[in-house]
């Protein structure tokens, strides 16, 4: 009895966590830049002293759809989108080199430039920072150019370049802050052949119908495993009352 109940309860609970990860997907179907994590099941043996007698269920996240989402005009000039392979460089949480396709970029009071969510964004040598400029352009190769405060359209200065990079795919990974890391946790060098778009942005690439299906399945599967249980506590419940009656 304990062997379909152990099974049916991890199913139930790898169900939960499945349904946790496409729930986030869906609550970050309108997050810019933002990449739909993937789950899959698979059966595990319990390991331990003797001889395997157990299997349970498993929910992985084998890695990340990093399918390019569709891309919109804002007209903002801090706006900047990835045209094609490619992304942004920048300051992860920890320190450590992350990459990213958010571009909806910003500049604190002191001219730090940084993504929506407070990273810095990385340049030639470094975090950029942005004088005080009455006019900034953002080139395909990532160059920022800026008109001075006080000066005439002619008066052009080059500020630094964007760090755009294309390391490859299967070398990713995406940690807890929702950014991608190199598994190695190294530094990539820039890569010419990426090319923004200023004054657009990059949408999610979650799939709203497609989530709203796979919630509808998990909760099916989910109620089934609780039925499996309740079915087996009953069992349970007949079989303790034929030993009684035997032994009465």
């Amino acid at each position: 009895m304990d062997r379909g109940l152990y099974i049916a309860m991890s199913g139930a609970k790898q169900n939960l966590l499945a349904q946790a990860a496409n729930v986030n997907n869906l609550a970050n179907a309108n997050t810019t830049g933002f990449k739909a994590d993937m789950e899959q099941f698979r059966s595990m043996p319990v390991f331990g002293p003797g001889f395997p007698t157990r299997i349970y269920a498993m929910t992985e996240r084998p890695g990340v759809n990093l399918a390019q989402g569709q891309l919109y005009t804002t007209g903002r000039e801090l706006d900047v989108a990835v045209n094609g392979e490619g992304f942004i460089a920048v300051a992860g949480q920890n320190g450590q080199e992350a990459y990213t396709r958010a571009g909806e970029l910003r500049a604190t009071p002191t001219g730090q430039l940084q993504t929506g969510a407070g990273l810095p964004v990385l340049g030639n040598n470094g975090p950029i920072v942005i004088p005080p400029a009455q006019k900034l352009t953002i080139g395909q190769d990532g160059t920022i150019s800026i008109i001075p405060l006080g000066s005439n359209a002619t008066n052009t200065a080059v500020i630094d370049r964007i760090k755009l990079v294309n390391p490859p795919l299967k070398n990713l990974e995406k940690h807890l802050d929702g950014e991608l890391y190199l598994k190695d946790a190294a530094a990539i060098a820039p890569d010419a052949n990426v090319a923004l778009v200023q004054g657009a942005l990059e949408g999610s690439n979650a799939n709203p119908i497609a989530g709203m299906a796979e919630m509808i399945e998990l909760a099916r599967n989910f109620e089934l495993q609780t039925k499996v249980m309740q079915q087996i506590d009953e069992n349970s419940g007949v079989s303790a009352r034929l030993m009684q009656m035997q032994t009465a």
